[in-house]
């Protein structure tokens, strides 16, 4: 089974002036709008980190992207196809294509299907594999996700959370896809699990070619695996550059805000960042 090759660099995804709102309960309550024209773009083999504080409005668009969150106005394009506007069952052939890894890995398994169940269920439904082929495919699924082939006789609760993220990456594999949003994928791992599985993804990028679109809240990680990245604050994207950049030398002051809020392991440079912190605060430039 293998996905449409694309040319790396080649625009995989294209975000253009997206609008999404919310409705609010209540009398004559007006809708609460989630993200504010957002424009991004993804090439084919890249990985776009999407970063913001909660409430910001980057899994929001991620959703939009899979279409689980309703557009009111702008234009997602997946490899030149419009998305917005499309039907249930036009969405559902560029499933294949476009795949997600879910925040949190305790929830987002079946706990009473066993992993091969798991990872067979997309590939027998969707793939078009008999039991025997689909059998196959779930022991080379999880050589890549570096698991055990006896993995497929357990169920989700006899493997750690770093384990059960790496079989939800491998579901998300199964059908070959060019693109996996990841929706905050290592923030309920501890920190060395997070190492683990943010390599993971590195490798399998370099092995396959699969675009992400990285959303997390902490711009450590996304650092780790990105090539650019857009900073979301209130529903817009306030920056928008090389990862290098970004992370590194941000322009924004909320960019800034973020890169001082993340600890660092000298108690120097942590000491230099609260009051480099505390003097943009006292200028007004932050709160």
């Amino acid at each position: 089974m293998s996905a449409t090759i694309t040319e790396p660099g080649t625009e995989l995804l294209r975000v253009e002036n997206v609008v999404v709102d919310f409705p609010m309960r209540g009398w004559r309550k007006p809708d609460f709008r989630a993200l504010h024209g957002v424009s991004l773009d993804i090439k084919a083999g890249e990985t776009v980190g999407l970063v913001g504080e909660s409430g910001s409005g980057k899994t929001t668009l991620g959703r939009a992207v899979l279409g689980l969150a309703t557009v009111a106005s702008g234009s997602i394009k997946f490899d030149g196809v419009e998305l917005v506007g499309t039907t249930t069952a036009q969405r559902r052939a560029m499933g294949s294509q476009v795949q997600v890894v879910f925040q949190d890995p305790y929830t987002s398994l079946n706990p009473a299907m066993t992993i091969e169940d798991i990872l067979s269920e997309p590939l027998v439904a969707r793939g078009g594999l008999n039991r025997a082929d689909a059998r196959k495919r779930v022991r080379t699924l999880l050589e890549q996700v570096n698991l055990p082939s006896d993995a497929a006789d357990r169920l989700p609760r006899e493997f750690s959370g770093g384990q059960r993220q790496r079989v939800a990456i491998a579901r998300a594999l199964a059908l070959s896809p060019r693109l996996i949003v990841c929706d905050e994928p290592v923030s309920a791992l501890d920190l060395s699990t997070q190492a683990r599985v943010l390599d993971l993804f590195v490798d399998i990028q370099e092995q396959t070619g699969v675009a992400y679109l990285f959303v997390s809240h902490d711009l450590s990680v996304v650092r780790h695996v990105s090539h650019r990245v857009a900073v979301m604050y209130k529903g817009e994207i306030v920056e928008y550059g090389p990862c290098s950049k970004v992370t590194v030398e941000p322009d924004h002051p909320y960019t800034r805000k973020l890169l001082m809020a993340a600890p660092v392991p000298d108690p120097v440079r942590q000491k230099a960042r609260r009051e480099q912190r505390r003097e943009l605060i006292l200028a007004g430039e932050i709160n």
